[in-house]
């Protein structure tokens, strides 16, 4: 285990590049494996999350990665083997700590005619996998799992996939993902209705393979997505901009720490994720977009912040899809605004690495803010104008790399330094972060236990 120690410093200076976005770096790697020819990955996170993608679609016949001679100037090369085209994998996929790998090669596996058994670690193997089961199991796949849907799971392909119109119950796009890549190998037309907008990176790049998708608001429900299956997709170049949920850290650390000047280089903005900025500048943040541009499709930015003076606020339920990875990190800006900040519409995050819901009440509290954590809220007291967060725990971060990132920057501003049990598992998204941040002016040291 690596503890890490996060102190109170004076100020925040410079720019930084955050790592690739994770969402696009998995769905990059998954498409170029089911796309005719070789696609070029500029900026691909080199995470554990995503380095278990990629020995996955090796594992299902595709070359991704330095075995397919990854260029000098850090692109990596997928050779791909098309729609349908992929092979059963010799042994079990160890997905490590990635639900969104797991949850999206399910669908690959889904209507592929071969048996693929997926793994992962001790937070993994607790999730609940059965939201994605259930669609699939209506195209035609069979799956044996653990009882409570949770891994290891078996998914026994389909010959004959039948094409279906599946309403989100709950709004994900890791869900909407599994289904749509299921009705990439499916005759016919695979259509996904959500309830409330998620993130588009999945639509967006299947469109730039060369996939037809319609998507149009249904005349009743949410958003309907619908896909022609069984195209031909051709190999492209993917640019992978910096990762807005990665990018969190820094610009609210830069938010709270005294007459600090932050930038963030070239972060994707795609509007359906940054819900956390939208809060953020309600709170009255000094944020600014630079240097906005397109890039591979996605909308890019140039993120600067300053120190300010923040003020608790009431976020809606529906903000929830655009920055469900955020809250973490936002609840820290919450016990530092003034006034009182109710988070709400947040049952999503019991099942995510860790119940993060439950994880932030314990750790703020343990730091001295007063919360209260209902189900699927949590209200938390700034203690902005009343003196510094007291700090001086430790958090036990459940091998949540998100939970600690989050009371590292907490440690940054709090009078007493926060100590978190584990920084390990930060390398699942977010490789060099003590590194970026020091290098910003913190003061974040490890010792291994």
């Amino acid at each position: 285990m690596t503890a890490m120690i996060s102190s109170r410093v004076k100020t925040l200076r410079g720019t930084a590049k955050v790592p690739g976005d994770k969402s696009i770096s998995h769905r990059a790697l998954i498409l170029g494996a089911l796309a005719v020819g070789e696609t070029h990955i500029v900026g691909l996170l080199e995470s554990e999350d995503v380095l278990g993608t990629q020995a996955a679609v090796n594992a299902f016949g595709a070359q991704a990665g330095p075995e397919a001679a990854r260029q000098a100037d850090g692109t990596w090369r997928v050779v791909g083997l098309g729609v349908g085209g992929l092979r059963e994998p010799s042994d079990v996929l160890d997905m490590g700590n990635s639900g969104t790998a797991v949850r999206l090669l399910m669908g690959v596996a889904a209507t592929h005619p071969f048996t693929t058994t997926f793994s992962g670690d001790a937070s993994l193997s607790a999730r609940p996998m059965e939201r994605v089961m259930g669609p699939l199991r209506q195209m035609g796949a069979q799956f044996t799992a653990r009882t409570g849907g949770c891994l290891p799971i078996t998914v026994t392909g389909t010959a004959d996939p039948v094409p279906i119109v599946y309403e989100l119950p709950v709004a994900s796009a890791q869900v909407k993902t599994a289904v749509l890549l299921a009705g990439l190998n499916t005759p016919g037309k695979t259509t996904v209705i959500e309830p409330e907008p998620t993130r588009d990176h999945t639509e967006r790049m299947l469109v730039h393979f060369g996939a037809e998708v319609v998507v149009e608001e249904g005349p009743d429900t949410g958003k309907h997505i619908t896909l022609s299956g069984q195209p031909e997709l051709t190999a492209k170049e993917i640019f992978v901009p910096g990762d807005i949920s990665s990018a969190a850290f820094p610009m609210v650390a830069g938010l709270l720490v005294p007459g600090s000047a932050v930038t963030l280089s070239g972060v994707g903005v795609n509007p359906l994720r940054t819900g956390l900025i939208d809060t953020l500048r309600e709170m009255g943040a000094a944020i600014r977009l630079e240097n906005e541009r397109l890039q591979g499709g996605e909308p890019v930015a140039d993120i600067a912040v300053q120190t300010s003076a923040l003020q608790g606020i009431t976020v809606p339920p529906s903000r929830a899809p655009s920055m469900i990875d955020e809250y973490p990190v936002l609840a820290v800006a919450a016990a530092c605004a003034t006034g009182v900040t109710r988070l709400q519409g947040l049952a999503e995050l019991r099942v995510k690495e860790s119940d993060r819901l439950a994880a932030m009440a314990k750790g703020l509290t343990d730091c001295g803010v007063t919360v209260e954590e209902t189900q699927d809220t949590l209200t938390i007291h700034g203690l902005g104008g009343a003196g510094p967060v007291p700090g001086g725990a430790t958090i036990h971060a459940n091998l949540d790399h998100r939970i600690a990132m989050a009371f590292l920057v907490l440690g940054m501003v709090a009078e007493n330094p926060v100590t978190i049990d584990d920084g390990a598992t930060m390398d699942t998204s977010f490789p060099g972060f003590q590194d970026l941040m020091n290098g910003l002016g913190a003061a974040i040291s490890s010792s291994q236990s």
